[in-house]
């Protein structure tokens, strides 16, 4: 799920530039690359639009990806989704509540579910970020941020110490909201592309042992 900020902070250019970003990485050969290449071929992705508590919305539905032209058409959508939030506060917490129900209505089952959620702001409405993020990583959802450094400059850390969670968790940054294209490629790519020991195929003979 990808969860795009419509807050009070973005005005109508960045979200233009976000969703042109998130729609322009889906073109590019390395993110394709990553999803044809993966253990199924394909993956599912939605697009949440979200900003305070009151206000988060499904701008792309449900969509499997397992061509050029599906990443394409899915890139299409994207580049053309109107703003449809209400403006509002910065509520990171309750986009991660919405996520969580979007995961149980999907009609496809992942070997992984991972919110990636964009920002450039601290959560300033809602319940506890900490919660919210403790909430989805208990349900097997791992939490990825990309921050937008144009307003808070230390937004990565922010993400880092309250948002992110689960296996593999990460933040990617853009330093402002030009960056933001080159940014999402390289997120998407390494949340594709990132398999866990435990789920990677065993050997002929060989035993899997937990670890730390």
């Amino acid at each position: 799920m990808i969860a795009v900020d419509c807050s009070y902070s973005v005005d109508a250019g960045e979200f233009e530039l976000q969703a042109r970003g998130i729609a322009l990485a889906f073109r590019t050969q390395e993110v394709l690359d990553a999803i044809l290449q993966g253990a199924h071929g394909a993956i599912a992705v939605t697009v949440l639009q979200w900003s305070s508590q009151l206000s988060q919305e499904v701008a792309v539905p449900w969509t499997v990806v397992d061509s050029r032209e599906s990443a394409f058409a899915l890139s299409v959508a994207i580049e053309g989704m109107p703003r449809l939030t209400a403006d509002g506060a910065t509520s990171i917490s309750a986009a991660i509540a919405a996520g969580i129900r979007l995961f149980e209505l999907s009609p496809t089952r992942g070997l992984r579910r991972t919110i990636d959620v964009s920002g450039d702001g601290r959560n300033n409405n809602g319940p506890a970020l900490r919660v919210a993020r403790d909430t989805a990583v208990s349900r097997g959802i791992t939490l990825n941020g990309l921050a937008i450094l144009n307003e808070v400059q230390t937004l990565h850390l922010y993400f880092e110490q309250q948002m992110i969670g689960g296996t593999g968790a990460f933040v990617e940054v853009a330093n402002r909201y030009s960056d933001y294209p080159e940014a999402m490629a390289r997120k998407l790519v390494k949340e594709i592309t990132f398999f866990p020991v435990s789920e990677l195929p065993s050997a002929p003979g060989e035993r899997r042992l937990a670890g730390n």
